[in-house]
């Protein structure tokens, strides 16, 4: 094996260098590289181009090998002499372009423009999602028109919701509107006119009509998702969500699972909030692929054809259907509500036949 400065990277010229999907970088480890981790060299030999965060996401996506074989985990030991093959991806575009993506618009001015987002809509641009997003859909809507304080990548964006959450949104045209409304979620309607409601389709049935779920948020083990953590945590952050039931489904009978519609109502707007305070207390979200994974079991104790369809729902049954809001400009007060979307709701009228 030829003896490469590891100081610099050697780019491979075969089938995996191309100038649409990325190059294909090649590096060999010295002598000092022996039992360092992988990530850490690496970050070091392709920065600043590369963060050690990126380097991260692409061993977890196969991208790096040793002597030809994927190797998956960051924290690998390295030995001097081994060559690590690295496939970056082509960059992504500095600034999303416009896309001819249908909207559900509710209500639209000079100022403000409100939609009803769909399940299965990214909000912005972002790892693994740099197109096909709400943001690409409204640029292509609104041209120049979007507020630039949420940055080249949020244009417009005052608040989000989950990929596979559903309901009404409010997006800035002007920077006027975008101060006025970011002002009115951070404060979340405690001093001033706004407020949210969202529909959620639980596992159970709380033990009261109304509750608050008062406990803190932080990041979980696995750094992606999130958790209820203890108040002392430095990543801990204040969070509540108010909660009423709506709908019982099976109740009184025993051959079952039980389940029910809950409505909940934001203090705070952490991300994921609801998701986690509802499997907190014993009722995640029906198809919540990530906090409701040790209630999938349920399932098996509902009746055909119910069990299939709770089994095959592809996402979390919750949508936003209510958001009030004072106009920036007009100061009027203007509500809006989406109806429950088709998939949620039939999976809905099938728990109501228990």
């Amino acid at each position: 094996m030829s003896a490469h400065n590891e100081e610099t990277p050697i780019l491979i010229e075969d089938e995996l260098t191309d100038k649409e999907s990325g190059e294909a970088v090649a590096l060999e480890a010295g002598p000092d590289a022996a039992g360092q981790r992988l990530d850490q060299w690496l970050a070091v030999r392709l920065g600043p181009e590369l963060s050690r965060s990126r380097v991260q996401a692409l061993i977890r996506q196969g991208a790096v090998s040793i002597a030809g074989k994927p190797v998956l985990e960051a924290k690998r030991k390295l030995a001097a002499g081994e060559r690590i093959e690295i496939l970056v991806p082509a960059p992504e575009p500095a600034e999303p372009q416009g896309e001819d993506i249908p909207l559900d618009i509710l209500y639209e001015d000079d100022e403000l423009i409100v939609i009803n987002k769909p399940a299965g809509l990214v909000v912005h641009p972002g790892a693994g999602n740099w197109t096909g997003t709400l943001v690409n859909a409204l640029i292509h809507h609104c041209g120049d028109s979007l507020s630039g304080i949420g940055g080249v990548k949020r244009p417009g964006i005052v608040h989000r919701l989950d990929k596979e959450t559903s309901g009404v949104m409010v997006v800035a045209k002007t920077d006027r509107a975008h101060k006025a409304l970011s002002e009115a979620f951070a404060d979340h309607g405690r001093t001033g006119d706004l407020e949210r409601a969202y529909l959620a389709l639980v596992w159970g049935i709380p033990q009261r009509p109304t509750g608050t779920i008062d406990a803190p948020l932080g990041r979980a083990a696995d750094r992606v998702r999130r958790a209820v953590v203890p108040e002392s945590r430095d990543d801990a952050r204040h969070a509540v969500t108010h909660f009423s039931v709506v709908e019982r489904f099976g109740e009184g009978q025993q051959a079952f699972a039980t389940a029910s519609l809950v409505e909940c109502r934001l203090e705070t707007g952490r991300t994921h909030q609801i998701r986690v305070h509802m499997a907190h207390i014993g009722h995640p979200v029906v198809g919540d692929p990530d906090y409701g994974q040790a209630f999938r079991t349920k399932a098996n104790r509902l009746p055909e054809p119910l069990k299939t369809k709770v089994k095959a729902f592809p996402r979390q049954a919750l949508h936003a259907w209510l958001l009030e809001f004072e106009h920036p400009t007009t100061h009027l007060t203007m509500r809006f509500e989406a109806p429950i979307p088709g998939d949620m709701e039939e999976l809905v009228g099938d728990f109501r036949k228990l």
